[in-house]
């Protein structure tokens, strides 16, 4: 009876052992599947980064200029090579049209039709001539909209039968400024949670104090990095664009020519003119005439003198008398 006791004590002691050891098995493998099922959980949501990175990205890209110049400044900082890139861009055009106060008009409707969240910054008029005027429009326009603006005035002039004067274009990278205040804002507000949660743990009057004085001093960077990352939002979705225009100098007309009356004094004094200038010629003349003299009259004496040497003088005989011939 012992012997049949312990051999079923030690079957059921294997039988447990080898349900243990089943179940450890199982335990493992459901770990393993668990890492993996992380590890490729960690690395879609490692790839999707760069692409939700790169997607928001606000400013569009190329820009061109004209005539003139168009240059372009860039800022010193340059963006990293992911994430969005944000940049600052101002847009100065100088043109000369006919009616410059028709087009001003004409670019304000077709800039506020193109792009509904613009506004104009200001429009100047100054009077330059009999009904010419210089005109000076600054307009916010939004980043997006800012290439196909800036393409529809370069060729603006040229085809409205005007010239284009100018055309300059800066640019400025503030993509390291704007990730920068992104990333102290960050801080500063996990600070502000922080002395939050110790404030309201704290009891003693000194403690409550300290913890009350470094709170307001988070709170007042917080509140500057905030108005400077407004401004760099605000510079970053509209940029400025102004237009100057002037006003095409008319063609000069000559003035009519008037027919003087016949006046005999008048006649007088141009004959008068005519022979004192006459006079004035000859005079000339002759001093001219007189001042070579002293080089051509040897020259003449010496031509006269040759000529008589070589052409010697004939005598001719004078024809006799009648009467001695005896006629």
């Amino acid at each position: 009876m012992r012997d049949l006791l312990k051999k079923n004590f030690v079957k059921s002691n294997r039988k447990r052992v080898t349900l243990q050891g089943s179940l450890g098995i199982l335990f493992i493998l459901a770990l393993l599947l668990a890492a993996c099922g992380a590890g490729e959980s960690t690395s879609g949501s490692s790839s999707s980064v760069p692409t939700s990175a790169h997607a928001p990205a606000q400013q569009s890209g190329s820009s061109s200029s004209q005539g003139s110049s168009s240059s372009s400044s860039k800022g010193s900082s340059s963006s990293a090579s992911y994430g969005p890139q944000y940049l600052i861009k101002s847009l100065q055009v100088n043109m000369q049209v006919k009616d410059t106060r028709q087009v001003a008009s004409n670019l304000q409707s077709w800039i506020s039709t193109t792009d509904s969240r613009s506004s104009s910054a200001g429009i100047d008029y100054e009077q330059t001539g009999d009904n010419l005027y210089t005109v000076s429009m600054t307009f916010s326009v939004e980043s997006t909209e800012y290439t196909q603006i800036e393409e529809y005035l370069a060729g603006y002039a040229e085809q409205h039968g005007g010239k284009l004067l100018s055309l300059h274009e800066s640019v400025q990278d503030v993509t390291n400024d704007y990730v920068d205040t992104q990333s102290q804002l960050t801080n500063l507000r996990g600070e502000q949670e922080r002395l939050l949660v110790l404030l309201s743990n704290s009891t003693a009057l000194g403690d409550i104090i300290t913890v009350e004085d470094k709170l307001t001093n988070v709170e007042g960077q917080i509140q500057d990095i905030e108005a400077h990352l407004n401004a760099l939002k605000s510079q970053t979705t509209f940029y400025t664009v102004t237009i100057n225009l002037q006003p095409m100098a008319p063609a000069a007309t000559p003035p009519p020519t008037q027919q003087a009356p016949w006046n005999i004094g008048q006649v007088f004094h141009d004959s008068w003119s005519a022979v004192l200038s006459f006079g004035q010629v000859l005079t000339t003349f002759f001093i001219w005439l007189l001042s070579i003299s002293i080089y051509l009259v040897p020259a003449a004496l010496i031509a006269w003198f040759i000529w008589r040497r070589t052409h010697p003088r004939r005598v001719v005989a004078s024809p006799r008398d009648p009467s001695q011939l005896g006629l």
